[in-house]
């Protein structure tokens, strides 16, 4: 059986200041590591910087996310920048940062986690002229994330939960695009149709249990993984916490595997 690819969740999240270049780095200088998996959303000038959270003051464990408070959108950019991560003295890159230290030799998978609004509606497959509105609010910020990641030369795929930011990618760039699945399988399905999406991003729990007919998702017929690959399109799920979780995957048939921790391959 082929062993999945390893993609180093916010750089390998369990070992490092989550989503930093420090952690970027130190993930990229493992040799399992075949891609590294971000989370972007703009400052309040609109600059996509590289957190997950849309508080500054979110927490990991009961640790601070960051020594600062407020809402990434509306936090001014010199700000963030000065802002440490979990207790280190690794604060928050712009993506252009992350991706000039990044090697090319390991791919970047950027997840459109936030437009700069409130409103997000993930993991819907919206109407026309819903997903029209969305899009135009996405844009913009889509736009900001293409004209930095021209400057990297390695492999790119972009993901997102939220249709409005894959229909944005689209029309900004050619890169390969993913839609992160949530609760509803069909939905995240057609979305990865309506795009033509190269990847799907399904969460660990529906890739084993419709696996075993555990019944995730009671409109979805077949296993995740088989759809997917029935229709030419790549897998990766998150997230594997232990090889116990990596290994199920394994088995499972996907082709990569976000991961928090290195050595589960």
């Amino acid at each position: 059986m082929a062993r999945p690819t390893v993609i180093a969740h916010r750089g390998f999240a369990g070992v490092a200041p989550e989503n930093t270049v420090e952690a970027a780095t130190r993930a990229a200088d493992r040799e399992e590591t075949a891609m590294i998996e971000i989370d972007v959303q703009p400052a309040a000038c609109g600059t996509p910087v590289v957190v997950h959270d849309e508080r500054l003051a979110g927490s990991r464990d009961g640790r601070p996310l960051t020594d600062a408070t407020g809402f990434v959108r509306e936090t001014p950019l010199e700000a963030l920048r000065e802002a440490r991560v979990l207790g280190t003295d690794a604060t928050v890159p712009t993506l252009a940062e992350l991706l000039a230290a990044v090697p090319e030799t390991v791919g970047v998978n950027v997840e459109l986690k936030a437009s700069g609004t409130r409103e997000r509606r993930p993991g819907e497959s919206l109407p026309p002229a819903e997903c029209a509105e969305r899009r135009a609010v996405w844009q913009p910020f889509v736009d900001r994330v293409v004209a930095d990641c021209a400057a990297f030369g390695g492999d790119l795929l972009l993901s997102s939960f939220c249709e409005g930011a894959i229909a944005a990618l689209r029309e900004s760039a050619p890169y390969a695009a993913a839609p992160l699945l949530g609760d509803d399988l069909v939905a995240g399905l057609e979305i990865a149709r309506r795009y033509d999406c190269e990847a799907i991003h399904p969460p660990r729990n529906a890739v084993l249990e419709t696996a075993d007919d555990g019944g995730w998702d009671t409109d979805l017929e077949r296993d995740i993984v088989e759809v997917a690959h029935d229709e030419g399109r790549t897998v990766n799920a998150w997230t594997a916490r232990n090889w116990v979780q990596f290994d199920a995957l394994a088995a499972a048939g996907v082709d990569g595997i976000i991961a928090d921790y290195p050595g589960l391959s």
